[in-house]
């Protein structure tokens, strides 16, 4: 069967990689850029840090930085309104996830029109968005290589997923000068998302034998390295492989896609405002304990065992080493330790799931009462 790979164009990787982007912003004649960030980048300098790399490549810039975390389709049309008040050439988009998501879909809206609303899906929009460059500044999300973005609707209190090539980001930085300062706790949560990445991607119905070996290389270095990462955020060896493996990841989900374990936990961090990565984790342990009922998943899970070294390459093992992994960095064990979560809401939760593109890739076709059994099992910390 033909198959589509995906990948983005020019990334730099490495201490010192954003001097690399000034001859590259001068090889393309970009002459105006939007640096897409939040009020804390732009107010600790790094902003600053990137914009002298703009100057001294002779592109006059302005900053949009409003981007919050779980980013509202307000900030999105907002930024999109920046874009075309500068006529920006380029979108820098500086941060992690909900600033390169920010990004992405303010360049899609003001390169094609309309209301963000009708992106939501796969493949929705009509030309490319304006052109991008990813300065990461975390290691989990991958969105800087993938063609996915995610952007929160609050009047549905849900997160609208899009997967769209016009999306894909033109440069990737990871530069870990960018990430040594990340606190333990967003080190742990953007981490266990570039894990769920890895994993799901080699569980995925698109899973094929490239994806998986960026996959699998992936899960063996975070489960090697992110608990460092955590303890440690000034060693500057893991913050190198876990910047490697997060892209990794991206690239492997981007192609391969995702399931369950996101949907789930886009109409959990849409419900609650709460952070993605911190939803995945939680969810990740509960969501494998389901598929166990999967031939599929049954044979690919003792792949994933031997990528994270454990001595039993079982699904089982996988699972608890996930939940092990969890405790390790401080991540919570179920839903009831998450803000305002309320099992009330797991059947409505589960819809919204259902409805979720990232389920279309997942081995497994669940009920919505299996769903909602699933957030159940989250919330006990009991069996699924």
């Amino acid at each position: 069967m033909a198959e589509r790979i995906n990948a983005v164009k020019t990334s730099f990787f490495g201490k010192g990689a954003i001097t690399l982007l000034g001859p590259e912003l001068r090889r393309m004649g970009v002459a105006r850029a939007l640096v897409v960030t939040d009020r804390f980048l732009y107010e600790s300098g790094a902003a600053a840090r990137v914009g002298e790399v703009l100057s001294q490549a002779g592109v006059e810039y302005a900053v949009f930085y409003r981007v919050q975390p779980n980013p509202t389709a307000q900030v999105v049309e907002d930024c999109a309104a920046a874009i075309r008040e500068l006529s920006a050439q380029l979108l820098v988009a500086l941060g992690g996830g909900s600033a390169i998501d920010t990004a992405k879909a303010a360049g899609i809206l003001a390169a094609n029109g309309g209301a963000l609303e009708q992106y939501e899906g796969e493949g929705k929009s009509r030309v490319p968005g304006v052109p991008i460059a990813a300065v990461n500044t975390t290691a989990g999300t991958g969105s800087e290589c993938t063609a996915f973005y995610i952007v929160t609707d609050p009047v549905r209190h849900s997160k609208m997923a899009m997967v769209d090539n016009n999306c894909m980001v033109a440069i990737a930085i990871n530069d870990v000068d960018f990430m040594m300062s990340m606190p333990p706790k967003l080190t742990a949560a953007t981490g266990m998302d570039a894990l769920t990445h890895a994993i799901e991607a080699v569980l995925s119905r698109g899973a094929t034998p490239l994806t998986d070996k960026d996959a699998l290389w992936a899960v063996e270095q975070i489960a090697q390295y992110l608990p460092q990462a955590v303890a440690d955020g000034g060693d500057e060896k893991a913050r190198t492989r876990m910047a490697y493996a997060e892209n990794a990841a991206g690239m492997a989900f981007s192609n391969a896609g995702l399931g369950m374990v996101h949907a789930m936990a886009h109409a959990l961090g849409g419900r609650y405002n709460l952070p993605h990565g911190v939803c995945n984790a939680v969810l990740l342990p509960y969501v494998l304990a389901f598929h166990l009922r999967c031939p599929v998943c049954q044979r690919r899970l003792p792949r994933v065992a031997r990528a994270m070294g454990l001595e039993e390459e079982t699904p089982q093992a996988v699972i608890g080493a996930v939940r092990a992994l969890n405790r390790q960095i401080g991540i919570p064990g179920g839903l009831s330790e998450l803000e305002g979560v309320d099992p009330a809401h797991f059947s409505e939760l589960a819809k919204l799931a259902l409805q979720d593109v990232c389920m279309a890739s997942d081995q497994l076709d669940p009920t919505e009462a299996e769903v909602a059994a699933v957030y159940l099992a989250a919330w006990r910390q009991a069996e699924v």
